[in-house]
């Protein structure tokens, strides 16, 4: 099939060049690619429409696909494929543990001998001393003793279409929801989005920030990046050309967007400087609600003078040292992911205008979701717009991880929590289907996936180095093979993404 809407040339190009665009323009430019969903949105035809053309973006229909058992496990356009692994409860190849449980975010590397190294998140959110379905690596390298969480590493092989060696290769962390590349995409940073402590009954504190190396061949003793800061963390994501850590918070309706200034970009243990975002001239800007798609806001950065707060003693949060210097505040941030151009793609999953139920505990009423970019232009100064904002949980409903694809395209894993009865026609019996959201160039999302085997979300999407494979987690509950790592090939140029 042709590409009707020319991805590779159109997107990809103003993914590379619009660093050079005047400020003024990036805001047009995005909103024409990536964000005519607003017209499209107000369309009469609304939600409705929205069900009727929810396969969209240039490719077939879904059909459902199933895996080596047998089991149902995702809708996929026609013409793409499906491989299972890493399955929940089953053995850890080489060793005497199995898979952990709760696979959320992950990064992709170039691998041993023409394999694709994935490191998978897990986001154990065990009581301490609680190992079931936990990362039980050894523990001389255990960061907290009494902590079940942190990742595994996997081989992939394209050719075999098989994971060929595995291990866990980082322990004794907690809820490490996702991360992002490193430097150089020197390794995984993998995020605890708890703050826990003694109180809590661990034996180390948590909220930190730690690398993965994609060359280790075996766990090694895990250290916390401090400077990093301690708050509930989401992801982190390191600018290719600068170096800058790029940071968000899920902390509810009180969430910051962090940079940490390496003194070292190579040896983020080196130390450094954490700085919280600020809208110039708009103190302690809320970005949760009454948004305009494509408005710009020029950013500046106000400095987090102690990133590691006692807090079990009362010291005050890294995100209320910021907010006091005017910071800005968004709704849950969670995916990060960098654009060729340097700029960052942010999600905050439950931002955006109110929809129906109950307000959370700051009494704000959650939104569908938003896509926020930040585009540097220089060491203090950026530009902070919003890209994109779901008016229906029938388009787009809580986004979680977002994946920039090697064609320019974006996905949304969702993580849909809501009680809204979102279902998909080929789940009727799952009350919230979760999918893979893509959004065509006109603007309008469309559904890339759907998880047909539980209600868990899609977490970790990335793309293989050469661009050929999706792999994307089902993140499962406590149950044998309810969570497991998909690769997904197919015709991606036919479309969008």
């Amino acid at each position: 099939m042709s590409d009707p809407f020319a991805f590779d040339h159109s997107r990809r190009s103003f993914l590379k060049s619009s660093a050079a665009i005047p400020s003024a323009l990036v805001g047009a430019v995005t909103l024409e690619l990536l964000s005519s969903h607003a017209f499209w949105a107000q369309d009469a035809r609304g939600a409705a429409h929205a069900r009727s053309s929810a396969q969209s973006g240039g490719y077939r229909a879904l059909r459902v696909l199933s895996d080596a058992s047998g089991r149902r496990i995702l809708a996929l356009p026609e013409g793409f494929d499906l491989v299972t692994f890493g399955v929940l409860g089953e053995n850890l190849a080489g060793t005497k543990g199995t898979h952990a449980r709760n696979a959320d975010g992950m990064g992709a590397f170039a691998g041993p001998g023409g394999t694709v190294r994935l490191i998978r998140n897990h986001e154990l959110r065990n009581a301490p001393d609680d190992f079931t379905h936990g990362v039980i690596g050894d523990e001389r390298t255990r960061y907290d003793p009494k902590a079940m969480g942190g990742t595994t590493t996997l081989d992939y092989d394209p050719v075999l279409r098989r994971v060929v060696r595995e291990f866990f290769s980082l322990n004794g962390t907690i809820v490490n929801c996702s991360g992002g590349l490193a430097y150089r995409d020197a390794g995984w940073l993998t995020c605890e989005e708890s703050v826990g402590g003694a109180r809590e009954g661990w034996g180390r504190k948590h909220g930190y920030t730690f690398l993965v190396p994609a060359s280790i061949e075996r766990a090694e003793p895990a250290r916390p990046i401090v400077g990093m800061g301690r708050f509930s963390k989401e992801a982190a994501v390191a600018d290719a050309a600068t170096g800058i850590v790029y940071q968000t918070e899920d902390a509810g309706s009180t969430s910051g967007f962090y940079r940490y200034l390496p003194k070292d970009p190579v040896n983020l243990m080196a130390g450094g400087a954490l700085q919280m975002l600020r809208v110039a001239r708009r103190n302690q800007f809320d970005a949760r609600e009454r948004q305009v798609v494509g408005a710009e806001h020029r950013v500046e950065w106000v400095t987090i003078r102690d990133p590691d707060p006692d807090l079990e003693s009362g010291a005050p949060s890294c995100f209320a040292q910021g907010h006091a210097q005017g910071a800005a505040f968004f709704h849950r941030l969670e995916g990060l992911f960098r654009a060729e151009n340097g700029a960052m793609l942010f999600v905050s999953t439950t931002g955006g205008d109110v929809k129906s139920g109950e307000p959370d505990r700051s009494g704000f009423r959650t939104g569908y979701g938003q896509l926020w970019q930040y585009l540097p232009l220089g060491d203090s100064r950026g530009v902070l717009t919003l890209i994109y904002q779901s008016t229906s949980g029938a388009l787009l409903d809580s986004p979680d991880n977002l994946c920039v694809t090697p064609r320019g395209g974006i996905l949304f894993c969702e993580d849909d929590a809501t009680a809204d009865r979102d279902v998909h026609a080929l789940a009727p019996e799952l009350p919230e289907a979760n999918r893979l959201v893509g959004l065509a160039r006109g603007g309008q999302p469309f559904t890339f996936a759907v998880n047909l085997l539980n209600n868990s979300e899609f977490a970790g999407a990335c793309f293989s180095p050469d661009g050929a494979t999706l792999f994307v987690n089902v993140f499962g509950d406590d149950t044998h093979a309810s969570g497991m790592t998909c690769a997904i090939s197919g015709p991606w140029r036919d479309g969008a993404l």
